[in-house]
């Protein structure tokens, strides 16, 4: 089975947009309710299960009223991804679920069941039909709808079972690619072609910080605050944008025009404790971009072959493998000692990686 998801921005009225609202606040009561009882369980020594928590649930959500007019797969979904990160707390993958805030992400999961999707319109259960933007990408079985908010406006990601797995991309007559990937280029290939790096948060630096300070100026939690909040968002919404528009155009090109890629090894958490680099790389999100390449690489059936974490890939010349004790970060020309060659660094680092590549596949 190929799970694939879409998700597609969404044209609601201001009826179905207060219903999500609605929908994300009983999500939000569900695993907030949940979890005090799974902690006061705790406190007894009693370890509720997921089914516990969920009749639990059941029980007292009679209490209120308003509670009976919700989707109330919202609440079994909240219940159950609480049962998940209880799970993932339990085997030491991460740390102990914490309460859902006020004014945090905005999402619910509905039951797929209930969805239907026509054109550039789907079914939502209790609140009926509401228009997208686009089409439904992939055909199959729905298996999962999640309703969430993004800044000013609303998304339905979908999750879709494909069948069966898509066979493996004739890639014959296609060149093997080395990608290096950097802050002043997005990445640069082996042929020695360059994705230019947007950098946005560096272009609307200046207005963020302005329309962070006029929130700053707001009295908490007032109208006017909620309003400057909004505008903050909508600023990094674009920010965002821009950025995975940047990467999904550079990743979608590089992996139609080869039979196997060559990439560096990058350990971003050490990278960002350089705090003269640490702005400029969070700005280029590199980890994203070459998440980005894995992903559409898989699904084309193209091998991604890593180098080592400490193979010299600046360092070495692709002509003659000369490896150089010292590069600093100014020289952007590789001047080799060995056979005199000079070279674009970033090129010369991409076919080094190229070469890794090649002697992979051919092994």
């Amino acid at each position: 089975m190929t799970h694939k998801s879409h998700k597609i921005a969404l044209r609601p009225n201001s009826v179905q947009e207060h219903w999500f609202h609605s929908q994300c606040g009983y999500s939000r009561f569900a695993c907030n309710s949940a979890l005090s009882d799974f902690k006061a369980g705790l406190d007894s020594n009693i370890f509720r299960s997921g089914i516990d928590l969920n009749n639990r649930f059941n029980q007292r959500k009679k209490e209120y009223e308003w509670a009976k007019a919700q989707d109330q797969r919202a609440a079994l979904y909240a219940i159950r991804n609480l049962t998940e990160g209880i799970k993932r707390w339990t085997d030491k993958i991460s740390k102990f679920p914490k309460f859902k805030k006020r004014g945090s992400k905005l999402s619910y999961t509905t039951d797929e069941q209930a969805v239907k999707v026509e054109g550039k319109r789907i079914k939502l259960p209790k609140i009926g039909w509401v228009k997208m933007f686009q089409e439904l990408r992939f055909e199959g079985e729905i298996i999962r709808v999640t309703i969430s908010k993004t800044a000013h406006r609303w998304f339905v990601s979908i999750t879709v079972d494909t069948g069966t797995p898509n066979p493996p991309r004739d890639t014959r007559g296609l060149p093997v690619v080395g990608i290096d990937v950097g802050i002043n280029s997005l990445a640069t290939l082996d042929t020695g072609k360059k994705y230019e790096n947007p950098r946005p948060l560096k272009r609307y630096e200046r207005k963020l910080a302005r329309e962070q300070r006029k929130l700053s100026r707001k009295k908490f939690l007032s109208n006017n605050y909620h309003k400057q909040k909004a505008v903050v968002a909508k600023l990094y919404y674009k920010i965002a944008c821009i950025r995975n528009d940047a990467h999904h155009q550079a990743t979608t090109e590089i992996v139609h025009k080869a039979s196997a890629i060559g990439i560096e090894t990058l350990k971003i958490t050490n990278l960002l404790k350089n705090s003269k680099l640490a702005k400029a790389l969070s700005d280029s999100a590199l980890g994203g971009f070459l998440e980005k390449l894995k992903s559409k690489a898989e699904v084309l059936g193209i091998p991604i072959i890593e180098a080592p974490q400490f193979f010299a890939s600046s360092k070495t010349c692709s002509s003659c493998g000369y490896v150089k004790d010292e590069l600093s970060l100014s020289e952007r020309t590789y001047n080799c000692d060995g056979c005199n060659t000079k070279i674009d660094r970033d090129q010369n680092a991409a076919i080094n990686l190229k070469k890794l590549a090649v002697g992979y596949t051919e092994s």
